[in-house]
């Protein structure tokens, strides 16, 4: 009787091991399919491709000759506009200045005169909202005033927007591309805003610029009359050419990399 009491042990036993072994197993296999989803998603390959699938506005152009855009944001003052004017005249330069629609209803006479001088006036929002806090159609509505405005005085409605803050999100690319304008952001910041001294702002821009760079500055900013001459100088001495941002953009097809870069398609 114990030898048959032992072997029955013995096979409950096996039976017990063998269902852990399966249950071990089982846990191990989805262990590993886990790992394998994981890996394949947040492989580098896939994540770059993810990133460069994300809606970006145009940062700079793929050009091979050395041209570059001189940009400006108007949001607020006005003391300096016409010195900039001046400034540009005296190089033959033209740019491209992006206004909000505020902006343009406290200075019709600046905007005109901007436009008078050769200088693109494109659209830098109504107000200077948030855009990514706007919903598709807001984003849609804020633009459409703005450009009114610009065209009222102007007679030519902007083609390029540029996002207030620099801020902008898929929703807000995509809105903007519906209405048949390009969003325009910048690679070479001049920082100008913050008061740095006219050293500081050369010094900051005229390294960093390469073939097809948007520079970004603004007008009313302290110290930008003081530097830009010495940009412009910088940039003609190493044989560049200085063209408002519609003109530096290509045409036809194109693509933008992960950096926002234009490139030919």
């Amino acid at each position: 009787m114990k030898i048959i009491k032992s072997a029955k042990e013995n096979t409950r036993f096996r039976g017990k091991v063998l269902a852990i072994n399966r249950r071990t197993a089982a846990i191990l296999t989805g262990i590993a399919a886990a790992a394998a989803i994981f890996c394949a998603v947040f492989s580098p390959r896939v994540v770059g491709a993810s990133a460069t699938a994300r809606r970006l506005p145009i940062y700079c152009v793929a050009r091979d000759d050395k041209a570059c855009a001189l940009s400006f944001d108007a949001a607020w003052g006005n003391e300096d506009t016409q010195q900039l004017i001046d400034i540009l005249a005296r190089y033959n330069v033209k740019t491209t200045f992006f206004v909000v629609g505020e902006w343009v209803d406290k200075y019709p006479e600046s905007v005109k005169a901007l436009s008078d001088a050769g200088h693109e006036v494109m659209n830098h929002s109504q107000d200077h909202a948030h855009f990514t806090q706007l919903s598709a159609e807001e984003i849609a509505a804020n633009i459409n005033a703005c450009s009114d405005r610009i065209e009222a005085v102007t007679g030519t409605r902007p083609t390029l927007f540029r996002a207030p803050y620099g801020e902008y999100d898929d929703k807000v690319i995509a809105a903007v591309d519906g209405m048949g304008v390009k969003t325009i952001q910048w690679d070479v910041d001049s920082l100008d805003w913050k008061d740095l001294s006219a050293t500081e702002i050369q010094n900051r821009v005229l390294p960093k610029v390469g073939k097809g760079s948007i520079i970004l500055f603004h007008n009313a900013a302290k110290h930008t009359p003081e530097a830009l001459p010495g940009i412009i100088e910088g940039l003609l001495a190493e044989g560049y050419t200085i063209l408002p941002v519609s003109r530096l953009l290509l045409t036809g097809e194109y693509t933008l990399n992960h950096e926002g870069r234009q490139m030919p398609a």
